[in-house]
């Protein structure tokens, strides 16, 4: 008769960490390529059990070939993932939200100035993608555009996204309560997740976001329709109210955090 090994406090700690690690890693990858990732390697390891079951030994054994080289080739498909969840550490995000707080005052005047300036650009059907910096420095998207230096302003925003100017088709990029730079070219998205019906600004917006902890704002040239990119996601058809709550949720010191990550609708 074997005796039951008692379960200790340590134990329930150790299982309390793991639970939590592997939820902040389901979070990560929710919504992402991860996903599809994952299931296609569920099938391969479905597919394996079922030809060691019926005894079928070729195919057994091209699958245990390709069970050798799965743990590098996860290295290379997760590779995104992977550096988002190492950057997500090192910004302590992993285990508590932080970073790019300003101060309320500052973070009021910001995010009406924003939200002021989007709602006039999609009435006027005038494109526009502006990059707000959080944590994750920006320098390497700065670089390729024109840099400016100016204070947030609603006027400013304006001319910026005017159409046929110079600065019009790029990215106007947001450090604090001043614009460092306009013009800037972004990485896009590749998620599939995404509806064939969004151009390359809004890809552009979720790309971004995808690579750091920045939060995008897209008018729609077409609609004028106002979204928000943020970790990959993005929120479409939103008023200048919602986006003004949103950017003060994401960017006051001392406001609460949003029970989700979208207190509104998502969609793709």
């Amino acid at each position: 008769m074997k005796v039951p090994i008692p379960l200790r406090v340590t134990d329930l700690v150790d299982i309390a960490i793991v639970s939590f690690v592997v939820y902040q890693v389901m979070v990560l990858v929710r919504g992402t390529r991860a996903v599809q990732l994952v299931q296609g390697i569920a099938v391969l390891f479905l597919a394996y059990g079922l030809a060691s079951w019926l005894r079928l030994y070729t195919l057994q054994a091209i699958l245990g070939y390709l069970g050798g080289i799965i743990p590098v080739a996860l290295l290379v498909l997760f590779q995104p993932e992977l550096r988002r969840l190492l950057e997500q550490i090192g910004r302590g995000r992993f285990l508590w939200a932080s970073g790019g707080m300003l101060e309320r005052d500052v973070a009021l005047r910001l995010a009406n100035d924003l939200a002021r300036a989007a709602r006039i650009l999609g009435q006027r059907r005038i494109g526009a993608l502006i990059v707000i910096e959080r944590q994750t420095g920006l320098v390497d998207f700065i670089e390729t555009g024109v840099r400016l230096d100016a204070v947030v302003s609603v006027p400013l925003l304006l001319n910026l996204f005017y159409p046929n100017t110079p600065l019009h088709d790029g990215a106007a990029i947001i450090r604090g309560n001043r614009v460092v730079a306009a013009g800037c070219l972004l990485p896009l998205s590749e998620s599939p997740l995404l509806s064939r019906a969004l151009g390359t600004r809004h890809r552009a917006a979720v790309g971004i976001t995808e690579a750091t902890d920045a939060v995008a704002i897209v008018v729609s040239e077409e609609t004028g329709t106002i979204s928000l990119a943020r970790e990959g996601s993005l929120a479409r058809g939103l008023s200048e109210e919602e986006l003004k709550a949103t950017l003060i949720s994401l960017f006051a010191v001392t406001s609460s955090r949003p029970s989700g990550p979208w207190p509104w609708r998502r969609t793709a």
